[in-house]
């Protein structure tokens, strides 16, 4: 019997950066196709994540929701989930927290089609970012909100506006209703979606990765305090628009960087570090090894011999089987110590990943 893999989240990108995989993802910035068509055709995609430009590619709502359905239908993936993990691209840009608050409705639009994470592009305050999270989340939850802003019922009553303070979140702004569209992508009824549909790390549970897009010389110069907002979950230096501003050049200069690019990229990295989130950067198959052993861990490029390259490094190193090979009627859990479980390992990852 053909072995099947039994995938213990969601969201598969979540899954594998919490065993300290490295994620590869396919998709641009404009152009998808967003049918039930393609979406048949993308579920069986060798990539871990599916990214859906929406800052300049259209903002196809009803295409979106086709094309999540097609998921679905096409599906399981190759490593047994109910569908690739979708991440899209906001059209709203983090210029400032005002900005974002009235573009909110875009993340309640994106989300309600059940997509599994959005990426906030020029990220330039800590306000912004802080909006955009609570946005993204229902007020219920309460997990890296400021205690000391008052209760829900202490507002009912008039209570004053509180900001929170630095490092701490607001009350969740996302409000009930696209459930009942969600859910069901997720496979979940719609109590397990109000539970799960939090940001990853922020809560360890949760299966919904939202990330920042640094990429103008205000943003580089915050990142340090944007990337520290609760709920981040992947950052990147965006070397197309900072090129722009830092070089004055339409020529995207990936490898090496320039030494201008070269100190944003850093300094950007050594945030993301410092505060337990993972950056992407466009790898291809003659540097990935190199990024990975530096800890770059969200994959762009959109290569499958990248990804092929990069897997291959880091498969020695899995310190423990997340997916069981099931043959039969029974799971097989290996004894580690044993050479034939180490095969088996290996064959599940390799299922797993190719």
């Amino acid at each position: 019997m053909q072995g099947k893999l039994m995938p213990i989240r969601i969201n598969r990108a979540v899954e594998l950066l919490q065993q300290d995989q490295a994620i590869y993802y396919a998709g641009h910035h404009t152009g998808h196709v967003l049918t039930h068509t393609q979406g048949m055709e993308d579920a069986q995609t060798w990539a871990d994540y599916i990214n859906i430009g929406m800052e300049h590619g259209a903002f196809d709502i009803a295409g979106l929701a086709e094309y999540m359905r097609g998921l679905v239908d096409g599906g399981p993936t190759r490593s047994g989930h109910r569908t690739p993990a979708v991440v899209v691209e906001a059209p709203v840009n983090g210029t400032d927290e005002a900005n974002v608050r009235h573009n909110a409705w875009q993340f309640r639009q994106i989300l309600g089609r059940g997509v599994h994470g959005v990426l906030l592009c020029q990220a330039e305050t800590v306000d912004a970012a802080r909006a955009f999270v609570e946005a993204c989340r229902y007020p219920h939850h309460r997990a890296g909100v400021d205690p000391a802003l008052p209760s829900a019922l202490d507002r009912m009553r008039g209570a004053p506006t509180v900001r929170p303070d630095n490092g701490l979140l607001g009350v969740g702004t996302r409000g009930r209703g696209s459930e009942r569209t969600a859910a069901p992508v997720w496979g979940i009824d719609e109590d397990a979606y109000f539970r799960r549909c939090e940001p990853w790390p922020l809560d360890p549970e949760g299966e919904l990765l939202l990330g920042v897009k640094i990429e103008s010389p205000e943003g580089v110069a915050r990142c340090e305090e944007i990337l520290a907002v609760p709920g981040i979950g992947f950052a990147e230096m965006g070397p197309g628009d900072l090129g722009l501003s830092l070089l004055g050049s339409t020529k995207l200069q990936l490898s090496p960087y320039p030494p201008q690019m070269q100190e944003a990229r850093d300094r950007v990295f050594a945030a993301c570090r410092a505060n337990g989130i993972a950056f992407l950067e466009s790898c291809t198959p003659d540097n990935v090894v190199a990024r990975l052993d530096e800890g770059v861990r969200v994959i762009a490029g959109g290569r499958e011999d990248t990804a092929r390259v990069g897997r291959a490094h880091q498969l020695p190193h899995k310190t423990g089987m997340r997916y069981l090979p099931i043959t039969g009627s029974s799971n097989y859990l290996p004894n580690r110590n044993s050479t034939w479980a180490a095969y088996l390992k290996m064959v599940s990852l390799a299922l797993l990943w190719h």
